[in-house]
């Protein structure tokens, strides 16, 4: 039965959870996502404190526990072209656009914090799903193995089977589950520093898997393979006692085993691969302010992908095979305010921007990592039902603004002035928008 419960619990945490910068995602919790994900120097909830700076959660007095639960929806969308001529003498150009049928996804957080009004130590743990991604693009029907393909009638060539040089039906699912142990002193009643040891699970299948070597009928496709990582999050807050908050916090690389892929080819002929990728990492600055009834979050951050693991190289091996995702570095920008003058009904207004981590001569190598949004709105509210509990809602909606766009690739085509095979008059491109609801409940214990 106990094992039963911790299966069923880590299901749970790891079902899907889409990211919305890069492969982060910008809050945890209804609290934080109605902030934009700012809590960096303004820690409203547990949850945003513990994901930010643990540093701030000084703050925090007495013992609270907080559970959040979301559900997420994305509409990703792939579109590819091909010039005249690329099926065969005479053929006409062929594009076409292909829409993810995945459906929605659940989004869980837990944490607890305990804390003391005369103790200059606070304690947390955590359980978060920070990071994933994960599309699911159908096969093309009208392609050119089909009896009764059309070439005149719209098709999308990149979802075209592998033996018609496509990539057929595609699919990803990429977690992360973080657990942390959060620690905060205060040196001062201003200022306090922050550490927070990370132990990190993540699991990933790929369809088809680019990271391994393709044979004479195409790359082959995966089980879902799972690595363990280990990193830190160090944060230190100032509060200045009259309303101006600083923060600030620097998230370490974590650090994964690799994954290790057992791969079926399309023949039925099985091989072992591996892939080594990592959680990049994040610098972390934040301003906040409080006065009256007011309360404003400004939170600056940089991620660092282009030294980590399977983001920081790309292009293909000599064997055909993809080395990496290729993402650059790239800057994330949350801010929120929250009003309180509605006695028991706190109000929350966010926004959230991210520029984009995908160069357009890698976009081809991105396709099954699609889930990156350029800005982000939220809408939030809470509700005080007793000294001891506190209801949180959030909507959020998201979009990627431009397409990412870029060429087909084809290793064959590979050459010293075409270091990635681009396919002439060809196109790759995908956007999405992203829409949530998020409820949370948290319990502040009798001192």
């Amino acid at each position: 039965m106990k094992t039963n419960f911790l299966n069923y619990l880590l299901l749970m945490f790891t079902t899907a959870v889409f990211s919305q910068a890069g492969h982060i995602m910008q809050g945890v919790g209804a609290v934080n996502m109605s902030m934009g994900g700012a809590s960096t120097a303004q820690p409203l909830d547990i949850s945003g404190a513990i994901q930010w700076n643990p540093a701030t959660l000084s703050t925090f007095d007495g013992k609270i526990i907080k559970l959040d639960i979301g559900l997420f929806f994305s509409s990703p969308e792939l579109s590819s072209s091909l010039p005249p001529g690329m099926l065969g003498a005479g053929a006409p150009a062929v594009s076409g656009t292909t829409q993810d049928d995945r459906g929605m996804s659940p989004m869980p957080a837990l944490a607890m914090v305990w804390g003391n009004e005369s103790s200059k130590h606070t304690f947390g743990v955590s359980a978060f799903g920070i990071s994933g991604f994960g599309v699911t693009f159908p096969e093309e029907v009208n392609n050119p193995l089909s009896s009764s393909f059309n070439p005149m009638v719209n098709s999308n060539p990149i979802n075209y089977p592998q033996q018609a040089r496509g990539f057929g039906h595609i699919e990803s699912d990429y977690i992360l589950l973080q657990v942390g142990l959060s620690y905060a002193y205060e040196i001062t009643d201003k200022l306090s520093i922050g550490i927070q040891p990370n132990i990190d699970y993540a699991s990933l299948e790929l369809m088809p898997n680019p990271t391994a070597n393709p044979n004479n009928s195409g790359y082959p496709s995966t089980n879902k393979a799972s690595a363990i990582g280990f990193g830190a999050q160090f944060g230190l807050f100032y509060d200045s006692g009259i309303g101006l908050k600083l923060g600030a916090s620097y998230k370490t690389t974590q650090k994964f085993s690799d994954f290790e892929f057992e791969n079926t080819y399309i023949d039925n002929s099985t091989i072992t691969s591996e892939f080594a990728m990592d959680y990049p990492a994040i610098i972390s600055l934040g301003v906040g302010y409080s006065k009256g009834d007011i309360d404003l979050a400004l939170d600056f951050r940089r991620v660092d992908y282009e030294n980590t693991d399977g983001f920081s190289i790309t292009g293909w091996t000599q064997t055909g095979s993809v080395a990496g995702f290729g993402w650059e570095n790239i800057s994330i920008l949350s801010a929120g305010i929250q009003y309180k003058g509605i006695s028991k009904l706190p109000i929350r207004l966010g926004y959230t921007y991210s520029s984009n981590p995908i160069p357009e001569e890698v976009t081809f190598f991105n396709v099954p990592a699609t889930a990156i949004i350029k800005d982000a709105f939220q809408f939030g509210l809470g509700y005080k039902l007793s000294e001891n509990w506190n209801l949180d809602a959030v909507f959020h909606y998201g979009d990627s603004g431009d397409a990412t766009s870029g060429q087909m690739l084809n290793p064959m085509l590979a050459s010293p002035s075409n270091p990635f095979g681009a396919i002439p008059g060809s196109s790759v491109s995908y956007d999405m928008t992203t829409s949530m609801i998020q409820f949370g409940i948290s319990y502040t214990f009798n001192k």
